[in-house]
């Protein structure tokens, strides 16, 4: 068990679970756009740690940029999506593939297809590292899903609780 502030969180996904999970978007990933040169975008703060697994892992030529997006304050969303820092790439005609640390509400990943939408991609794809299915109502389509999770507050592995815990290797959830 760990402490961050004032809440207790307990041992969920090790850090071997995380990396298969990594392992086997990248499969699917090089598989899907083996002729091409894509270009990953991480959403940070949280997708950091994710997006540097992911590369170190992809065998093939790709470009990295990131995005920053904010919805959360401590441990809730606050269902209005803010983009802070934005690309700086022209991605007409682009393989897009946005990777996410985690999605729940979905409102970034509504968000984001509207921008990108903008720069006429190729193809835009989103892939997640955790997906919690009973949050996530939005229409539109997660492409590649390390792993499915319930609906719990998580810290570890880039995710954090006001600003503590992005630097676990494995991921804790709030203890009940």
């Amino acid at each position: 068990m760990i402490q961050l502030h004032d809440k207790e969180f307990v041992p969920f996904i090790s850090a071997e679970e995380i990396d298969f999970a990594i392992k086997k978007m990248v499969d699917q990933i090089e598989d899907d756009f083996a002729d091409e040169i894509p270009v990953f975008v991480g959403v940070l703060n949280g997708s950091f740690m994710v997006v540097s697994d992911f590369v170190k892992k992809y065998s093939k030529p790709c470009e990295v940029s990131f995005v920053k997006m904010a919805s959360y304050e401590g441990m809730s969303s606050t269902n209005e999506v803010k983009q802070l820092i934005g690309l700086n790439q022209d991605l007409t005609g682009r393989t897009v593939v946005v990777i996410e640390d985690i999605i729940d509400t979905g409102h970034t990943i509504v968000e984001l297809k509207a921008l990108f939408k903008q720069q006429n991609p190729k193809h835009f794809k989103i892939a997640t590292l955790f997906l919690k299915p009973e949050a996530y109502k939005k229409d539109v389509k997660i492409d590649y899903i390390g792993m499915q999770i319930p609906n719990k507050f998580i810290v570890g592995f880039g995710l954090d609780y006001d600003g503590l815990g992005r630097n676990l290797p494995e991921v804790y959830q709030l203890k009940d």
